[in-house]
């Protein structure tokens, strides 16, 4: 009897420390320390720390960074940097950093059409137009990466310098990369593009209408939230933890079934739903990769009591977030905004509570479309994006683990039992 006392003593702890271990996060970045290794970036290591992005990209836990050695910095370069406001220089170097960790593998798997990447420039919500992201393409013939949009000069990847998975890749590039919206010739701070009905960038705090203004498809939800009255209420929850806010795009409005009709519930069970979309909790891309408690309490939650208006948040094929609803699973498609204490993401499907809409059906298989930007898995050699449709994702909304997976937890499991074992 002691004996067997002793095992299950023994077997608890070690298969707890195992779990933690198969479960822990990536850690943050520390792009100073990881630079350092690089004296022929050192202009730009001393760009990132004088602006203070380095700090910003301190709580960050996968990107690429988009880095021009000394030796491609020009004197017109070197000027700019001097001459343009604090505040401006900042968001030239977000433009830098992309949002998705990219590894060797990822990068000889881009298309020729080329793949759409979020910067962090796009995430702060100070650009004109969806003027934040970049596209990414790969020459089928030479083999040679260019990052650019169609409103700069493309720039050309030197080499892959460093690559830490799934946390930090650097690549070095021939020059800067100057978006729309920055004003390169003067000491002013974001002039807008010359057309009457451009926007400003959003005011001091969190404006999630300019947000979602900004993000060009979310405007029926941009409508309901105006007209409920709530998205008020979701800037003052900024405070304290934070708010993830899940945003249905126009086209998941458009593939509601025929027997819902959101614009027909009574305003308080219209709020209900509006507010199942929202996380009192601030997470990046990649947190929400790596939540070690899935199901998560919404705002409306804290009004209707523990345990309901839940999501379970799950991640498939090691890069793609799913959330299931309990009538619907939808997958995050974009990053609409990101800069703590607030993060607002696309979702494909409206988030239908299984409290409101019982007998909606089973929750619906949802394909990301071929364009959406997410972050990868933690192995440099599977494709951070790019990916196919998930197969994991089966129409009783259940998912399959791959087998790998199962693998690894018998083993684990295997070699506690047998250590056990030879312990008694």
């Amino acid at each position: 009897m002691a004996n067997v006392i002793s095992v299950s003593h023994f077997t608890l702890p070690a298969l707890a420390y195992l779990l933690l271990l198969l479960s822990s996060t990536a850690a943050a970045i520390n792009v100073t320390a990881v630079l350092s290794s690089f004296p022929n970036l050192s202009s730009f290591s001393n760009l990132l720390v004088s602006s203070g992005i380095a700090a910003e990209l301190s709580g960050r836990n996968s990107l690429t960074l988009l880095a021009v050695p000394n030796s491609q910095f020009s004197s017109a370069s070197v000027d700019l940097t001097r001459r343009l406001p604090p505040s401006t220089l900042a968001d030239l170097l977000r433009f830098h950093v992309l949002l998705q960790f990219l590894s060797d593998s990822d990068l000889r798997r881009i298309p020729p059409s080329g793949s759409a990447v979020t910067t962090l420039y796009e995430a702060s919500g100070r650009t004109f137009f969806g003027s934040g992201s970049v596209n990414v393409t790969r020459d089928p013939a030479s083999g040679s990466v260019t990052i650019g949009s169609p409103s700069t000069k493309n720039v050309t990847v030197l080499k892959l310098l460093e690559t830490k998975p799934p946390n930090i890749t650097v690549l070095s590039v021939d020059s800067l990369i100057v978006p729309t919206g920055i004003d390169i010739t003067a000491s002013e701070t974001l002039t807008p593009p010359p057309t009457s009905t451009s926007l400003s960038p959003p005011p001091a705090g969190i404006n999630l209408t300019q947000i979602l203004i900004n993000g060009h498809n979310f405007n029926v939800a941009l409508s309901l939230l105006v007209a409920s009255g709530v998205i008020t209420e979701f800037e003052n929850d900024e405070r304290g933890a934070g708010i993830t806010v899940f945003v249905p795009t126009d086209s998941a409005f458009s593939d509601l079934p025929s027997n819902v009709n959101l614009q027909s519930l009574p305003a308080e069970q219209k709020a209900f739903v509006l507010k199942f979309h929202v996380l009192h909790s601030y997470y990046t891309l990649g947190s929400l990769e790596s939540i070690t408690n899935p199901v998560q309490p919404t705002l409306a939650t804290e009004e209707m009591g523990a345990g309901s208006y839940t999501l379970n948040i799950s991640r498939v094929n090691g890069s793609i977030v799913t959330i299931n609803s309990g009538v619907v699973l939808a997958v995050v498609t974009q990053t609409a905004f990101d800069q703590n204490p607030v993060s607002v993401f696309g979702v494909s499907k409206v988030l239908l509570p299984k409290e409101l809409f019982p007998k909606s059906g089973q929750p619906v298989a949802t394909a990301p479309p071929h364009e959406i930007s997410l972050s990868p898995e933690s192995s440099d050699e599977q494709p951070s994006r790019l990916v196919s449709p998930p197969r994991e994702i089966v129409s009783s909304g259940a998912v399959k683990r791959p087998l790998g997976s199962l693998a690894l937890w018998w083993w684990c499991c295997c070699w506690c039992i047998a250590f056990c074992y030879l312990l008694v």
